[in-house]
């Protein structure tokens, strides 16, 4: 095979302008070759299949056979190009192509960025706090008023509304006279103090009663998701429907049965309550140690990064948002650069963690992804056909890898910090 001719240029950052340059010979063995196989195959009348002249083939399916050729040669000869040159590609390159004429070399351009060289430091000086339990009544009765709250029934009420009553209102958004694209809303309840609306909105709703009207201004915080209002200041005018104050059930036999206590008896449902608590402080504790650990990881090893990768990561998160919040049109959900922070810090760590896997020879442990699996199947009616799709299905599979790979990295990254206990309170741990 015809040798290719490659040069690379730096430019900014982690881009690489590569040019190749493919023998004209190289390109009219493979037309030929490409030709011969269509000949024997194709039909022409007047020609039997296999006996058509070459002139003919040519004049009938040249053009089309050539555009075939190029892109395959195109395709084969980039990748052995960056074999070649040692590039590791962070995604598909933008090709650059150049006028070619028969019986001439095929030249082209390939833009693309790489992924960064990586030689990582710190990891010898890593250090945690291992959260410990040290539960006391007082937890106990945080998770029982939690528990309380979700089976909570509201109260109309005619008095002014306060914090902790629920408000349903019915209102409008203007910005700079306009009205708002999904400003407005009929019947939408708001909890007073719970923070699910902006802080501004929630406050002016103090104080209303039902079928009270209000009209104030709004201030969007400067980081809202949606860049079109951030820091901008809207108009609203709200109508209350409805005041209605909480009620949270008694803590007897019958609440006790809602959670499948059968007895109904108190201390059973206490002491369920304790061992929820436990095995929920377990999980919330190994997610505290990987946060501390990935950060150290993340401070001790600053990475260039590829744009590509970074829009690639933001674009998901944004598509995640918007279906969550039941969005269609891209111009009425959060813009994307609001996703640009969690993006990068996600493809740096992706980047860290690869590097670690390579390193250290970590393969996947295989006993890990099926009891993954299992875990997830057990939530479905029909278990076995779930783990039939995830062990055929390679997407499905390989996500299910690469978050086992990720707690393998982190049990090796536990196994090398030098850790010491830190007792707390379940309350304290899970921000009660």
């Amino acid at each position: 095979m015809q040798d290719l001719q490659v040069s690379v240029e730096h430019t900014a950052g982690l881009e690489r302008r590569m040019r190749v340059n493919v023998p004209a010979a190289r390109v009219e063995e493979a037309f030929n070759a490409r030709l011969r196989s269509v000949g024997r195959t194709a039909s022409i009348r007047g020609y039997r299949p296999g006996r058509i002249p070459d002139k003919v083939l040519r004049q009938r399916f040249g053009d089309q056979v050539r555009q075939e050729v190029v892109q395959a040669i195109v395709e084969e000869s980039y990748s052995e190009a960056v074999v070649r040159e040692k590039l590791r590609p962070a995604a598909m390159p933008r090709i650059e192509p150049e006028a070619l004429e028969q019986g001439s070399d095929l030249s082209y351009t390939a833009v693309f960025e790489v992924y960064p060289e990586i030689t990582l430091t710190g990891l010898e000086a890593l250090s945690v706090e291992q959260p410990e339990a040290a539960f006391d009544d007082g937890d106990l009765d945080f998770v029982v008023q939690s528990l309380r709250r979700q089976r909570a029934h509201w109260h109309t009420v005619a008095r002014p509304a306060r914090t902790g009553d629920r408000v349903t209102v019915d209102f409008q958004g203007t910005l700079n006279g306009q009205p708002m694209e999904g400003g407005s809303g009929e019947e939408v309840p708001v909890v007073l103090g719970e923070g699910r609306m902006i802080a501004d909105f929630e406050r002016q709703l103090e104080g209303l009663e039902a079928g009270g009207e209000r009209s104030f201004t709004v201030k969007f915080p400067a980081d809202y998701p949606n860049s079109n209002l951030a820091g901008q200041q809207a108009e609203f005018h709200v109508r209350a429907r409805d005041v209605a104050e909480q009620h949270l059930p008694e803590v007897d036999a019958d609440f006790v049965r809602g959670f499948g206590i059968e007895s109904g008896a108190v201390d059973e449902f206490h002491a369920e309550v304790r061992r929820n608590m436990t095995n929920e402080f377990a999980g919330r504790s190994r997610n505290e140690v990987k946060r501390q650990l990935l950060d150290q990881v993340l401070a001790a090893n600053p990475v260039a990064l590829p744009e590509v990768l970074v829009e690639q990561e933001a674009a998901g998160l944004q598509a995640d948002a918007m279906r969550n919040l039941g969005i269609n049109d891209p111009r009425q959900g959060p813009d994307r650069s609001s996703f640009r922070p969690t993006a990068e810090r996600r493809v740096r760590l992706g980047l860290l963690i690869g590097e670690i896997i390579r390193n250290e020879k970590i393969s996947v442990d295989r006993e890990r992804v099926r009891q993954r699996i299992d875990e997830v199947a057990a939530g479905y009616s029909q278990p076995e056909e779930v783990r039939r799709v995830y062990q055929t299905n390679r997407d499905l599979l390989v996500q299910v890898e690469n978050a086992v790979l990720e707690e393998q990295v982190i049990d090796w990254l536990i196994g090398r910090a030098r850790a010491s206990a830190k007792p707390m309170t379940f309350r304290a741990l899970v921000g009660g």
